[in-house]
């Protein structure tokens, strides 16, 4: 596919060069979900997919960054007016979400205001953002807040990187440069305006109704078929079409699963038509299972490239690579 402008040129490292951020930047990719009133490309779900998918198939870590902070600027649907207003009109610099969606801080309430503490893992992109994400319970003198079903209360929050302390640990084999690093907040006070709830929307875009978790898997799912496709095309140089066949095949197949999966979300949500659970469920089983089906192939592909994907300095070891610490993700990990 060839939806995305012309190519930068990415090495591996620790980070993006200047250069690469730039690039993403004039692109307006960090906004690929977000209106055009608010400055965004608003894209559909099909042609925002197509976009995550070619980046993923130039480089991993560049897929894979975009497509968690774009996926993180979508919540600009989730945020009251004031905020959203605030965030993305009055800056002259380019607006980054990024963040953690576990729930690893505290939030005591305050009045109008919260105080936030808390060590948050895995924010994707955290050199790069503009601002935090993250989930806190919720506690009232110093007691956890329930819910109507007497679960603790957790809201989720938007904080300028000022007040975030980026703690340096990623050091994985693959997906280097998304610097998915932890952070911490100590006592920092937001207004209760910054505080959004997944799945409540403020914005009437047809891509704001789609659920989240919908939204996640079928972003998520591009990358892996990205880098695959990546992948079949760096390993057809070396091995004969009649081999790679089956591969190429499957990726056929799973291309075509996906976008019947997007086609069919666009016209619910344009038709404001309910997405059932069943569906939901569906369309995780599936992305799960190409995604084992992806891995086996790769697997049962590269013992036969040779010494030199070994090497780590060869594109085939780093897709290989990349492909796999993405893997680990928890959403198709199975844990």
């Amino acid at each position: 596919m060839n939806t995305a402008p012309s190519k930068p040129i990415i090495l591996e490292a620790p980070v993006f060069s200047p250069e690469v951020l730039k690039w993403i930047s004039e692109n307006n990719f960090w906004s690929l979900w977000v209106p055009k009133t608010y400055n965004g490309l608003e894209s559909t779900l099909t042609e925002g997919l197509q976009k995550l998918q070619t980046l993923a198939k130039t480089d991993g870590s560049l897929g894979w960054t975009v497509t968690l902070c774009s996926g993180a600027n979508y919540f600009i649907g989730n945020l009251q007016p004031e905020a959203a207003n605030h965030l993305f009109l009055t800056s002259n610099k380019p607006v980054c979400f990024g963040g953690s969606g576990g729930v690893f801080g505290n939030a005591e309430k305050q009045g109008d205001n919260y105080t936030i503490s808390g060590e948050w893992h895995y924010a994707t992109g955290a050199p790069y953002l503009s601002h935090f994400t993250l989930n806190a319970k919720i506690m009232a003198d110093g007691k956890e807040v329930l819910n109507e079903d007497d679960m603790p209360l957790v809201y989720s929050f938007v904080i300028p990187k000022e007040a975030v302390t980026i703690i340096e640990n990623w050091n994985t084999m693959g997906l280097k440069a998304t610097a998915t690093h932890s952070f911490k907040v100590d006592a920092v006070v937001v207004s209760s305006k910054y505080a959004f709830v997944y799945n409540t929307f403020y914005l009437p875009q047809p891509i704001f109704k789609i659920p989240f978790s919908v939204f996640a898997d079928l972003t998520l799912w591009v990358n892996y078929i990205g880098m695959a496709e990546h992948y079949l095309e760096e390993a057809s140089i070396i091995l004969e079409k009649e081999i790679l066949e089956p591969f190429n095949s499957l990726l056929n197949k799973i291309n075509q699963q996906i976008y019947k999966f997007a086609e069919d979300i666009e016209v619910c949500t344009n038709n404001e038509t309910v997405i059932t659970e069943a569906y939901i469920e569906t369309i995780h089983v599936t992305a799960s299972a190409s995604v084992k089906d992806i891995s086996h192939a790769i697997l049962n592909i590269h013992p036969f490239l040779g010494i030199k994907a070994c090497s780590q300095q060869h594109v085939l070891n780093r897709i290989f690579r990349d492909y796999f610490t993405a893997t680990q993700h928890h959403v198709f990990s199975g844990r």
